[in-house]
């Protein structure tokens, strides 16, 4: 295939939206937020530049390379690269986004030598990304690709293809959910009930960022455990280690951001220790959706249906707190049953399906 004529440019980072040289890191985000609509037909996703800003300034535990692409001077796509600060980490993260406009002319394909070359360059052996594969339409005869875990599958779209061609498999398949808020009520309330009456020897503590002093240490450590005690599939997953001092970076970065975050955390009364956690996140727009980002229960205390317990209560308290979201996201690995079946419970209905892919590189 003949690639099209593009540019390929290293995306300045600036310190404020408002400065001079902000303008290419404007433009990033408004096609980031243009391509996320086009997949998905909404902006549950989308995100304003002072929003993101901060997740893109230099930060100790991740180091994040990002161009963009233009073609006749517009900025019609970006290529990223998160390299880990995990020691001995070999896992590149990467994402090669383009407008439909500019599909199908080589230039996905092009730029996806900087992903190999910058993983190799870092020393890195192993590429992960993911995608959204949205559903065709009903009754379109397209072939399925089963997830490895025989948990979900993905349609044999034009993405998949792409990671296909460049040497990736399909690890693990995650759904996108959303639930209506309000319609939601009634059974997150009968189910929060229902989870508090089986939570024995643990308390519900919710708080908005920084975390409070006494659950640091606790909720830092319950962090770290979402790269072991996740569902991962075949993927490669640094064991990572959160500290007080990580973890008050981690709260900065979203206080920057102008983001509302809550924690509702259930905490093992013997210990004081925070032992499950799930975190809701809105941006500057009180109207926009929310998002559920990460949420665990460590392996040791499941059983006492904790996972129930937080997410109830999380909804209940958001509700308070940001009455006009009316829809919440959240994604799950297909395999994960045990969440998966809450959020059915909860009114969360399946929104979209999620490839998760890797290559070893030689």
């Amino acid at each position: 295939m003949t690639t099209a004529p593009y540019e390929l440019r290293p995306l300045t980072i600036p310190v404020s939206v408002d400065d001079a040289d902000a303008l290419d890191f404007l433009a990033m985000v408004d096609v980031r937020n243009e391509i996320y609509r086009e997949i998905s037909a909404n902006d549950d996703e989308a995100a304003t530049a002072s929003q993101l800003l901060p997740h893109f300034h230099e930060n100790p535990d991740n180091d994040k390379r990002c161009w963009i692409v233009l073609v006749d001077a517009d900025v019609v796509g970006r290529v990223i690269v998160d390299l880990p600060a995990e020691e001995g980490s070999q896992v590149a993260y990467w994402m090669v986004e383009l407008l439909e406009r500019v599909q199908g002319r080589g230039i996905g394909s092009d730029v996806y030598t900087v992903v190999e070359e910058t993983a190799r360059e870092a020393g890195r052996s192993v590429l992960q990304s993911w995608a959204e594969h949205p559903e065709p339409p009903a009754g379109s005869d397209v072939t399925r690709l089963p997830s490895p875990t025989t948990f979900g599958d993905i349609p044999l779209d034009g993405p998949a293809r792409y990671y296909l061609r460049h040497g990736h498999t399909l690890e693990q398949v995650d759904r996108k959910s959303v639930l209506d808020v309000e319609a939601s009520l009634a059974n997150v309330r009968a189910l929060l009930a229902d989870a508090t009456a089986h939570a024995d020897g643990y308390r519900v503590e919710q708080w908005m960022l920084p975390t409070p002093e006494p659950y640091r240490e606790s909720f830092a450590w319950a962090k770290s455990r979402m790269s072991t005690d996740a569902p991962a599939a075949g993927l490669e997953v640094d064991e990572e280690k959160w500290d007080v001092e990580r973890l008050a970076r981690h709260d900065a970065r979203y206080i920057d951001a102008g983001q509302t975050v809550l924690v509702t955390a259930a905490v093992h009364e013997e210990t004081g220790d925070v032992v499950a956690f799930t975190e809701l996140c809105s941006g500057a727009d009180p109207t926009a959706t929310t998002q559920q980002m990460d949420t665990l229960v460590l392996r040791e205390h499941r059983g006492h249906r904790l996972g129930q317990l937080i997410k109830c209560a999380a909804i209940l308290r958001w509700r308070e707190i940001a009455p006009e979201s009316t829809r919440i996201i959240t994604w799950n690995a297909e395999e994960n049953r045990p969440m998966l079946s809450i959020n059915e419970e909860m009114g969360f209905i399946p929104a979209a399906y999620i490839g998760a892919w890797k290559k070893v590189l030689a």
